[in-house]
């Protein structure tokens, strides 16, 4: 860069002095060439006024006539994108999840709701077990998804983990280790 820079310095400091110098055989005729021409090439465009309704059929034909592009579903579901999305949704779900508890929590004693612990751990006591192994599963595995992803994701970011063949290994222990872990937190307690 400090060489381009220089080069270009130079060059200007010659051409300023001598205007006639880009004439001279001292430069290849690539450089002459380059130097004289400018650097985007311009042509002169034509104006006219369109009334507005032959305008639009003009935009509208050349609309149609644009390639579409493809969608997903024209693509074979893969690993590494499947996850990705899946851990977006998981960190848009987990966020809003605790952004709307958090407010009802705040506005839980001028509505007259009972979300303090010991009501939500009584009312959650009473319901049957396989009501709670559900709702602990299904509270556990985005959380648990979500943070064994972050954890995959740091091991990105130092740089190992990172060819194809181990990002779907990686990908593929993640959701294991995601049920595994989901349901010992579901279990635990009960």
């Amino acid at each position: 860069m400090i060489s381009q820079r220089f080069t270009q310095t130079s060059a200007r400091r010659i051409f300023a002095q001598r205007p006639t110098s880009l004439a001279s055989t001292r430069f290849s005729a690539p450089a002459l060439i380059t130097a004289c021409k400018p650097l985007t090439p311009s042509r002169p465009a034509a104006t006219q006024t369109v009334p507005e309704d032959e305008a639009y059929s003009i935009l509208k034909a050349q609309r149609a006539a644009r390639p579409i592009s493809p969608h997903l579903t024209i693509y074979q579901t893969q690993i590494p994108w499947t996850l990705s999305i899946l851990n977006r949704i998981t960190g848009v779900f987990l966020s809003g999840g605790f952004y709307v508890f958090g407010a009802a929590y705040l506005v839980s004693p001028l509505l007259g709701w009972h979300l303090e612990s010991s009501a939500l751990a009584a009312s959650f006591a009473e319901l049957p077990t396989a009501v709670k192994l559900l709702l602990k599963f299904g509270v556990a595995l985005p959380f648990t998804y979500h943070s064994w992803n972050g954890i995959r994701h740091l091991v990105w970011d130092s740089g190992r983990q990172f060819s194809n063949k181990t990002v779907v290994r990686t990908g593929q222990f993640v959701l294991g280790l995601t049920v595994v872990s989901s349901g010992a937190l579901a279990v635990y307690g009960l």
